[in-house]
């Protein structure tokens, strides 16, 4: 299909908007989903990364008054500068990564196997950290956010970068890359939220800019319909893996990409789904 149905439309947006934040990928399962309900193509993978930003602005109102005192704090609080260019040295590893592998990567791994693999592997690298930092508790040195160094930062930015193999997870990637470099669960959750917002915004943007000829006025329902699904589904999401990190660690999240990511491969080998 061209253009995607309400139903569609309105499928995809909670997909996103419920996968965006947690270690699981938003965009291994949108192009599973998008297989399953034939929506496919690069109409659909520009769908799928325009309504992230309703997930973004999710992040943006529950943060709304620590965005807005680093805002009005930007000219003259070097704790605002400082947070501020953490996040820009963050993003700017998967920025420059995307801009030059971006369709190489589409190319060739923006299909339901290749990410139910990266899916596997990923979970096992969220088991092993896990594991590390309750064996080692006395690794965890940042309790959050505004005690990041900026080679923190940067060194989560290259985590983040990971994420550009679809199936990995954006949010995967800061977080257990945050963990993996000293940082606390919530703390690394925490930061995720944020770099989220510069880098899924960007990401819009350029997908907009790039396939600009692409979109109609007959997208415009669809794209909406995505866009207050991704926003609703995302803002119950953080709310909830807010309270989750604070007493939870993500075993259980690696144990679900295992399942998720096996099930993928075994019905395309078995030929019980025929995966676009």
């Amino acid at each position: 299909m061209d253009q995607p149905t309400v139903l569609v439309a309105f499928v995809l947006g909670i997909v996103e908007g419920l996968t965006e934040f947690l270690p699981i990928s938003s965009t291994g399962h949108l192009i599973v989903a998008g297989s399953l309900l034939g929506y496919t193509g690069e109409r659909a993978k520009m769908f799928e990364i325009v309504i992230q930003a309703g997930a973004i602005l999710a992040v943006c109102w529950e943060y709304r008054a620590r965005l807005w005192k680093v805002a009005a704090g930007l000219p003259h609080s070097r704790d605002a500068q400082r947070f501020v260019a953490n996040l820009l040295l963050a993003f700017l590893p998967a920025a420059i990564l995307g801009l030059l592998f971006s369709k190489i990567i589409k190319r060739h791994l923006f299909a339901p196997v290749p990410v139910a693999l990266a899916f596997i592997v990923g979970a096992f690298v969220i088991l092993w950290v896990e594991r590390r930092q309750r064996v080692a508790p006395s690794t965890v040195r940042i309790d959050s956010v505004d005690a990041i160094r900026w080679t923190d930062a940067l060194k989560i930015g290259f985590a983040q970068a990971l994420a550009l193999i679809p199936g990995t997870s954006r949010s995967g990637a800061t977080i257990i890359g945050g963990m993996l470099f000293g940082m606390s669960r919530p703390a690394a959750t925490e930061f995720s939220f944020f770099l989220a917002i510069p880098t899924l915004l960007a990401a819009c943007a350029y997908e907009l800019m790039r396939n600009r000829g692409l979109l109609s006025t007959q997208d415009l329902q669809g794209l909406a319909v995505g866009f207050v699904a991704a926003f609703i589904s995302a803002f119950l999401c953080v709310r909830w893996l807010i309270r989750y990190v604070s007493r939870h660690d993500f075993v259980p999240f690696a144990w679900y990409r295992i399942a998720f990511g096996l099930l993928i491969v075994l019905t395309a080998w078995s030929g019980i789904v025929q995966w676009d």
